[in-house]
Parts: C-alpha cells; structure tokens; sequence
C-alpha cells in the first residue's frame, strides 16, 4: 500500500469519537468483541468436550491426544493467517476479509452446536480455522489503519482495542464454560455461534459511517493475469491435498502423531519462508529490510512467550480439571471459568498500562525491552505454578489460588507485547506485505502452539516440576539475553519506537 493511499485511509476517517481516539475503533472494539467471545466460549470447554467420556456429553478422546488437537488447532487457526492476509493484501481488502471469516465461524461454531460425531468436529474445525484467518489479523490491521504513523495515540489505541478483545473473552467462559460443562456442550457452543453472529452485525451496520475507507485498498492486488494463474494454483493445490488426504489416510500414513508432527514442523518452516520473502522482495525498500532484521527477535520472543500463555486452553485447563481444589470458600468453580482470569486482568490492567505508556511518552521503555519484560514474566509464571508440588506434592489438590497467581504473572507479560506487538508490527510492516505481515505476528503463536504440540506428552502430575521448571527456565533466559540486545535491535528499527 503506498504511503498516499495510506495517507487518505486516515483522513476519510474521524479522528475523534470513541474515548479519544477516532470512530473507526468503536465498530473495531465491538467486532473483536463478539468475535473473541464466541473463539474463547468454544475454546473454554473445547478440551473437555474432546476427553469426557461419551456419558458426559464428550467425544471420549484419549486425553493426551485431546491436548496435542488442541494445541495443534490452535496453531493451524494462527497459521491459517497467512491465507487470510495474503487475500487481503492481493484481492479483496482488509474490510471484507474480515466479514467472510466471520461468516465460516459462525458456521463453524453452529456445526459444533450439531450433536454429532468425530466427523463434525473436525468440520467445524475447518471452518473455524480457515474463518479466524481471514478475520483476526485483518481486523487489527484496520486498526492500525486508522491512525497516522506519527500518531502517539496508536499504541494506546491497539491497548484499548485489545481489552475489547479481552472483555469478550472475559465473559465468554463464564457463560458458555458454565452452559457446556454444567448443562450441555452443544447448547454452549450454540451460544458461541450467536457471539459471533452479533459481532457480524455490529460490523454491517457501523462499518461505512466510522471505518470510512479503512479496510477497502487493496495493498498489492493481483493482475488479471496473476490472477487466473493463482486461482488456478490454489485450486491445483486444494486437488492435490485431496487426493494426499484420500490415499494416505486409508493406508494409515496419516495418523494424529503424524500430523501433529507435521504441523510442527510446518509451524516454524512457514513464518521462516515469510521473512526470506519479505526480505528478498524487490518491493521491499533498505530501511524495511533493516526494519524486518530487527522484528526476528521480537518474533523470536513472541514464540516463547505464547509457548507459555497458551497452554491455559491445554495444561493448565487439564491442570484446573484435575489438580485444582474446585470446591472452594463455599461454591463449586468450574475448570473452564480459570480461563476468564487472563482477560479479567487485562481489563483491570490493560487501561494502567495504556495510560502509562502515553504518560511516559518519549521516556517509555523500547519495544525490545518490553518484550524482554514479557518473558521475565511468563517464566516466572510457570516457575510459580510448580511450587504447590515442591511444597506438598503431587497426590494432593492445589489451592486454585495458586493458579489465580500464575495467571495474573502471566498477564504482566501479555501486557508488555500483545498490544505492543500487534502495533509494532504495523510500524514495522513493510507496504507491499502491510496484511500479510500481521499474519506473520499471528503465526508467532502458531509456532508457540505447534511446539506445544510436541511437548503437551511429557506432561504429568508426576513430573508437572519438571516441565513447568525448564519451560520457565528457557523464558527467563531468553528475557535476559533480549534485554542485553535491546539496543542493538532498536537501532535496526531506523528511528521507530
């Protein structure tokens, strides 16, 4: 996208309107909203409706494969990004693309409200995947959209727009893990299809009045030519992973420990592949080059941060299930609402934090720094959660306080480069990949879930010391050695903060 077409993006915007930043951000926050509440509704008793027996309601899955679907599904749902940005950057635009996959997760999230078999739930799998790629990272590029580069308000803004994302997630598990758990799967991810229908609706009706233009370039569209020819290798691919699917399935080459193999692998090769693209593009100018070397090791830190924060929706679910004292001061807690505790912080401390950052201004820490922060906190989250063994062992439940701690740890983390990340790589987006480069920070999570996948096995009460020791280690000492680059890799940005 050229800088003048960015340029009339934020002029056909109003600049004020909604808490001091401009209209666009309300249909943006309300969108995110729905949509974040109906993906952590489902994502809250996911997991459990894989591992109950089929007398509770569940699949009656191996519990140890139930984890590694849901860390592989939550990677393949990130890693589904890079479909998403590159239609956005190369046909359609950021604003419909972020409609259509509302549409396939509403659909997604219905099919899972079917009673019904293994089949439908890898259907709406599918659907869910290849839906949340076209709409979470084009929605934040909107965002980033609707702000002028030198605009001090962006990083404020992306805060706020994250504690949207995060009051939806906030509620969600409390509704749909209390209608899934305590009454019926089925009827709590019908409640997740009517979330992300009502974020549809907010869009449809306020998007022309408030996002203006925001969301309708197309960064880098495709010729004529280009594209027949991409129509025709998309299609030749989808053909082919058919027929793959179709013989190597039957022949049992294509088992679960194979493909979770495969997307781990897949995890880390694609982001890879992206910044080799990136950086050889002739598109690509010498300050984006430098700007791209300097984003490795935030990405880098942003892996290892989500390796720790996203397996709340995997161990520390399992964790809640089966080593938390769940009657406690009085009322039966159930496992899924632990997973209402990470966003609960973030509403209460995402405003702190937005406000200091413009309080700070100029004097605020670098973005290398706050990502350093970042992993200090997550591995000292994880280092807390196995101190309830190291103190009374592994036979007996775990005060859910102990897991209220590790959370808000955790948070601290989150708070130093969720919203933080998600603006910086907007500044640091070279035009030509403006879409696709948000899909590139999404598949950061897709890596920290694919790697998930791999290790969710070595887990058990047993040796919960161990595992939650080593991965707390690892962050710790990737946050130091960060800090102590932090300069080096400020001086790649070429002037950003």
């Amino acid at each position: 996208m050229s800088d003048a077409n960015k340029q009339k993006i934020v002029e056909s915007v109003p600049q004020q309107g909604f808490l001091g930043h401009p209209k666009g951000l309300f249909t943006l926050f309300f969108t995110e909203f729905w949509e974040r509440f109906s993906y952590y509704g489902m994502r809250a008793i996911l997991v459990f409706y894989m591992y109950y027996e089929v007398s509770r309601g569940g699949l009656g899955l191996d519990k140890t494969l139930s984890l590694a679907i849901m860390s592989i599904y939550g990677s393949l749902v990130y890693m589904s990004g890079i479909i998403g940005g590159w239609l956005a950057d190369r046909i359609f635009g950021t604003s419909k693309a972020l409609f259509y996959g509302g549409i396939l997760i509403m659909f997604g999230h219905i099919v899972l409200a079917v009673p019904g078999s293994v089949t439908l739930f890898f259907v709406s799998m599918v659907l869910i995947v290849l839906g949340t790629g076209l709409l979470k990272p084009n929605v934040s590029s909107v965002v980033g959209e609707i702000y002028g580069e030198k605009d001090n308000r962006r990083d404020a803004g992306f805060s706020i727009f994250y504690m949207g994302i995060n009051l939806g997630a906030f509620l969600s598990p409390l509704v749909v893990g209390t209608v899934g758990t305590q009454y019926n799967f089925h009827l709590g991810f019908a409640f997740a299809a009517v979330g992300m229908f009502l974020g549809l609706v907010v869009f449809t009706l306020t998007k022309k009045k408030n996002l203006g233009l925001a969301g309708t370039f197309v960064a880098n569209p495709l010729s004529p030519a280009e594209r027949a020819k991409a129509f025709f290798r998309i299609g030749l691919g989808v053909a082919l992973v058919a027929i793959a699917l179709a013989i190597t399935i039957p022949m049992g080459l294509l088992t679960f420990s194979t493909f979770v193999k495969l997307v781990g692998i897949l995890g880390i090769l694609i982001p890879t592949l992206y910044f080799v693209v990136m950086y050889r593009s002739p598109k690509t100018t010498a300050i984006e080059r430098s700007r791209i070397i300097a984003y490795i090791p935030l990405f880098i830190a942003s892996v290892m941060f989500w390796a720790i924060q996203e397996q709340g929706s995997t161990i520390l679910a399992n964790y809640a299930d089966e080593r938390t004292q769940l009657d406690f001061a009085g009322i039966h807690i159930s496992p899924a609402w632990f997973q209402s505790l990470n966003p609960l912080f973030i509403i209460i401390f995402a405003p702190i934090f937005a406000w200091f950052w413009v309080k700070l201004g100029e004097r605020q820490p670098s973005i290398p720094v706050k990502f350093a922060l970042s992993l200090l906190f997550s591995g000292l989250s994880f280092i807390i959660i196995l101190l309830p063994a190291y103190f009374g062992g592994t036979g007996s439940l775990v005060n859910p306080l102990w897991l209220v701690l590790s959370y808000f740890i955790c948070v601290l983390g989150e708070l130093c480069l969720s919203p933080v990340g998600l603006s910086a790589t907007t500044k640091l987006a070279p035009a030509a990949f403006y879409a696709q480069s948000m899909s590139l920070w999404f598949l950061s999570s897709a890596a920290a879930q694919a790697v998930n996948a791999q290790i969710v096995k070595f887990y058990t009460p047993e040796n919960e010391m161990g595992y939650f020791g080593v991965i707390g280690a690892i962050s710790l000492i990737l946050g130091f050695i960060l800090l102590l680059l932090a300069p080096k890799v400020q001086s790649y940005m070429k002037g950003l903060r």
